[in-house]
C-alpha cells in the first residue's frame, strides 16, 4: 500500500490466480455500509480474489483500529478512520508504448497518480512540475512551465523526469518531447465538493494557465524552428449539482498555436504574465448566488462557428461526436492534412 494523492492510497495484491473482474468496497454514498468484494463472473480466479480483497480489508480495519492517531481521537470522542475503501479493481496489462503506437516522443505533467500510473505504463515520462499537486494547492503555472521546457528542447536544458522504481527525478531527453500531456483535477474535484464558486474560480484560473502556456510555445515558435498545436478536453464531466461523474460527451477543442495567437490577439498574449499563482481558494460546498461574467466578443477563428468550450456548443462543431479512442487519429489527421 503506498500513498498517492489527498486522501487516495493505492494498493497492490500480487499472487497467482487472480483477476481484475470483481466489484469494490465502496457503497460510493456516504452513511452506507462497507461493501464486501464480489466476484463479476464465475471463474476461480474471481472469487479467489474477491476473498483475498475481502480479507485485505478486514486486516486494514484491524490496523487502523489499533493506530496511535486513531486512539488519540478516540480518547478526544473524534470519529476514527477505521476503513479504506477499495474501488477500482484493475490487473496491469502490457500494452504498445505511447511512442510505438504514435510515433511520437510523450512526456506528462500529472501529480494525480492514477493518472501519472497510466502514463507510465504507456511509456510516458512523467516530468517534474515543483508545487504541483494534483489538488486544490496545486501550481498550474508550474505545470505549464515544465511541459512547455520540455517541448521546447533543446533550447532548454533537459527536463527531469520521473525514474519508476527510483523515487526520484532524473534528466529526460536531451532532444526534447513532440507529445505534451497536461493534466488538471482541481476542477472534477470542485464538482465532487459541490463548491460551484470554486469550480468557477478554477476554470478561470485554468484559462489563465492556457494563456501562460500559449505565450511560452509562442516565444519558441516565433525563432522558426517550432510549430505547435493546442488541444483542450476533458475525461468527463463532475457537474456540482450531482457531486459526482456524469456521461455527457466532453468538449473537445483543437488548432494551431499560430491560429489561437490570432484569435485572442498577440498583443494580449504579450501582456500575460508568467508569475506563478496559486488556485482560488473557496469553502467546499459554498454555493454561488450570482456571477458576472465578462468574456469580451466572442468570435471563431475559422473551422467552425464555435466560439465557446462546453458541451453544448462543442455539440455544434464540425467534428461532430467521435469516441475517446479516435482522438489522437484525429489530432494527427489535423496536424498532417491541415498544415503539411
Amino acid at each position: 500500500m503506498k500513498y498517492a494523492t489527498e486522501h487516495k492510497c493505492g494498493v497492490v495484491v500480487k499472487g497467482p490466480k487472480l483477476s481484475g473482474n470483481i466489484s469494490g468496497t465502496d457503497p460510493l454514498k456516504d452513511n452506507c455500509l462497507l461493501l464486501k468484494a464480489q466476484p463479476l463472473d464465475d471463474s476461480f480466479e474471481a472469487k479467489n480474489t474477491a476473498e483475498v480483497v475481502n480479507e485485505l480489508s478486514k486486516e486494514i480495519t484491524k490496523i487502523l483500529k489499533s493506530h496511535p492517531i486513531n486512539k488519540k481521537r478516540e480518547e478526544e470522542g473524534k470519529n476514527i478512520a477505521n476503513v479504506v475503501l477499495l474501488r477500482g479493481c484493475g490487473i496491469r496489462i502490457e500494452v504498445p508504448s505511447f511512442g510505438k503506437n504514435h510515433g511520437l516522443a510523450p512526456c506528462m505533467v500529472a501529480p494525480t497518480k492514477i493518472i501519472a500510473g497510466l502514463g507510465l505504463s504507456l511509456g510516458i515520462d512523467i516530468l517534474e512540475a515543483p508545487g504541483a499537486t494534483g489538488d486544490y494547492r496545486t501550481l498550474l503555472t508550474s505545470k505549464a512551465k515544465s511541459i512547455a521546457s520540455a517541448l521546447t528542447a533543446p533550447s532548454q536544458p533537459p527536463p527531469r523526469v520521473f525514474v519508476p522504481g527510483e523515487e526520484e527525478f532524473k534528466p529526460g531527453r536531451v532532444e526534447g518531447y513532440d507529445f505534451g500531456f497536461l493534466h488538471i483535477k482541481a476542477i472534477d474535484d470542485a464538482g465532487h465538493d459541490k463548491a460551484t464558486i470554486l469550480k468557477v474560480r478554477g476554470l478561470e484560473a485554468v484559462d489563465q494557465a492556457v494563456g501562460q502556456l500559449a505565450k511560452l510555445l509562442w516565444q519558441a515558435e516565433a525563432s522558426g524552428s517550432f510549430q505547435y498545436y493546442l488541444c483542450v478536453t476533458g475525461d468527463h464531466s463532475t457537474p456540482v449539482e450531482y457531486g459526482d461523474h456524469s456521461f455527457e460527451p466532453v468538449p473537445f477543442a483543437l488548432c494551431r498555436l499560430g491560429d489561437f495567437v490570432g484569435a485572442i490577439g498577440e498583443e494580449n498574449l504579450d501582456v500575460v504574465s508568467l508569475e506563478d499563482f496559486p488556485l482560488p481558494s473557496v469553502a467546499a460546498g459554498v454555493q454561488i448566488t450570482e456571477v458576472k461574467f465578462s468574456p469580451g466578443t466572442l468570435v471563431s477563428y475559422f473551422g467552425d462557428s464555435v466560439s465557446e468550450f462546453n458541451e453544448i456548443a462543442a455539440a455544434r462543431g464540425c467534428l461532430g461526436r467521435f469516441p475517446g479512442s479516435e482522438m489522437m487519429g484525429v489530432i494527427k489527421k489535423y496536424m498532417k492534412t491541415k498544415y503539411e
